[in-house]
């Protein structure tokens, strides 16, 4: 019992002072990655919301501010979340809009990214979206799997690229598959 409170301590690893020039690096490519996320939904479907779903924000986090993570990486973003959004459309499809259908696709949505290596944190807010979103989403279909969830992964995936490796000390992708 000692060993598995003492655990619970957490580490006395010290942190490091921020780095404004990383900071900047990752504000400079959040920024973009969503504006051009917001202009292609807003060019492509006539709504400023759709294409901006909220697991986008987290993605942005991994992709511009830790580059170097394993749920950072093409395979993992993309993967995990259209598996994700897929897994979510098809449990909607049979448990509907309700709190025991969010928690299978989300717990839905770990197995399958687990068992396919494409683990990707955002990817269970995908799923959740898929369930609890709107009206308007929902008569997307499976399609919610490729666009908004594909492209706009896609978009901020080459935004990433572009962006991390402008810094000289950054290196994105680590691996792409």
């Amino acid at each position: 019992m000692k060993n598995y409170l003492g655990k619970m301590r957490g580490t006395a690893a010290s942190r490091t002072a921020p780095c404004w020039r990383d900071a900047l690096w990752s504000w400079v490519g959040a920024f973009v990655g969503m504006t051009g996320v917001g202009w292609i939904s807003a060019q492509s479907l006539q709504t400023h919301t759709l294409l901006m779903i909220g697991s986008f924000g987290a993605t942005s986090v991994l992709l511009y501010a830790a580059p170097e993570s394993p749920f950072a990486q093409p395979r993992n973003v993309l993967g995990g979340s259209v598996l994700s959004a897929l897994c979510g459309f098809v449990i909607w499809l049979l448990l509907g809009d309700n709190w025991i259908a969010a928690a299978v696709a989300v717990s839905t949505s770990i197995l399958i990214m687990q068992l396919t290596h494409t683990l990707h944190p955002p990817g269970g807010a995908t799923a959740l979206i898929a369930v609890i979103g709107s009206n308007e989403l929902h008569e997307l279909g499976w399609v919610y799997a490729f666009f908004p969830v594909g492209i706009g992964c896609l978009l901020m995936l080459f935004v990433a690229v572009v962006i991390n490796n402008l810094a000289r000390h950054r290196r994105y992708p680590q691996h792409w598959l």
